[in-house]
């Protein structure tokens, strides 16, 4: 059966205009915003990789909040009918979130930089600090509380080191923070104690220099204890002969008080004996003529002003005596030196050798500027 020309032009039109609805309908379905979404996951990953959590903390949540509702809204879209989605607030709320997490990194890159370069200054304000420490008080005796925070200082202080060297700047801050506290108010109250101790300095120079121009006037010995320096000066007339490391009483800090008290005296005494072989439980001794007048004036006056207890005892028996060189200060308050350098002083030293008992030869404002 023949077609007619309308049934021939009906079915042209309808092939020519199939095409045509589909590219249409193409032309007009809403495109997904694929691009932008991965572009705002992209640079908050990146946020990510550089701590904006972090370092930049409200920019980066504010970055998370917005790709969420991007995310919400493009589900919310998706469950309509194809050419009924918009797309607008997703775009919107990736570009939002693009932008806000580009921020972020940015801002924990300059914020990260800056942190490391304070704690940087902090840890070697810190490590100046504990040489300070160090040079000051490794041999002075503290209370075990003060050196108890002083060790834990230092602990904590290695501990922050090594968590900065790995990048972790926030928790390297915390543990620098309370490093400091515990260090700073450690030195502050050891140094306290230390400017308080040498209020005595006048006298002390004082003796040291009559002691000196005795050896000069005599032309003879004397002999000099610096405790603060742990050292036994020898002079000869006027002139520093030897030089010998001193060990001291646990507590010898400040003058000796009352017997027991482990303290090594300070004052102007001299050689009243000479000890060696079996007289003595030490190598040699030398004992000096403590307590002297003066020791025993200052002994009743703490009595009487309540300072001290009736059933408080003077001490005495104070020596330069050898079996030294343990390193450490041990001594009931008696000075003591190694074997071969007693055998130096024992030989030179007589009865009536001055021996003079200082806190320290030199000022503290020199030995803390040193």
């Amino acid at each position: 059966m023949r077609k007619s020309w309308r049934d021939v032009l009906i079915f042209s039109a309808i092939a020519v205009s199939i095409p045509l609805v589909i590219l249409l309908l193409v032309r007009f379905t809403p495109k997904p915003p694929s691009g932008e979404m991965e572009r705002a996951r992209e640079i908050l990953s990146k946020a990510g990789t550089n701590k904006a959590d972090t370092y930049s903390k409200k920019l980066f949540t504010e970055a998370k909040i917005f790709y969420d509702s991007a995310m919400v809204n493009w589900k919310k879209e998706n469950n309509r009918f194809i050419y009924f989605r918009h797309y607008d607030k997703v775009v919107m709320f990736a570009d939002l979130s693009a932008k806000k997490a580009s921020l972020a990194a940015d801002n924990s890159i300059a914020s990260s930089s800056n942190l490391k370069i304070i704690l940087k200054q902090k840890i070697d304000s810190l490590d100046v600090l504990v040489s300070q420490i160090d040079d000051l008080f490794t041999t002075y005796p503290l209370t075990s509380e003060i050196r108890n925070r002083i060790s834990k200082g230092k602990v904590l202080l290695n501990e922050a080191e090594i968590i900065y060297d790995k990048g972790q700047y926030l928790q390297a801050n915390r543990k620098l923070t309370d490093s400091e506290y515990l260090l700073t108010e450690s030195y502050e109250n050891a140094s306290s104690n230390l400017k308080n101790y040498f209020k005595s300095y006048s006298v002390w120079k004082k003796w040291a220099d009559k002691t000196v121009n005795e050896s000069r006037k005599n032309r003879d010995y004397s002999i000099i204890i610096d405790k603060f320096s742990r050292k036994c000066f020898i002079y000869l007339e006027g002139v520093r002969k030897y030089e010998f490391e001193a060990e001291l009483g646990k507590n010898w800090v400040g003058d000796k008080r009352e017997r027991g008290d482990k303290a090594t005296p300070e004052g102007m005494y001299k050689i009243s004996q000479k000890f060696d072989g079996g007289k003595t439980k030490y190598y040699k001794a030398l004992l000096l003529d403590y307590p002297n007048e003066e020791d025993r004036a200052k002994f009743r006056s703490e009595i009487e002003h309540g300072s001290l207890p009736v059933s408080a005892k003077i001490g005495g028996l104070i020596e330069i005596h050898g079996n030294g060189g343990k390193g450490i200060d041990w001594t009931e308050g008696c000075i003591a030196l190694t074997d071969r350098e007693m055998d130096v002083v024992f030989k030179i030293a007589k009865v009536g050798t001055p021996v003079t008992i200082i806190g320290s030869m030199v000022e503290l404002k020199d030995i803390v500027d040193k």
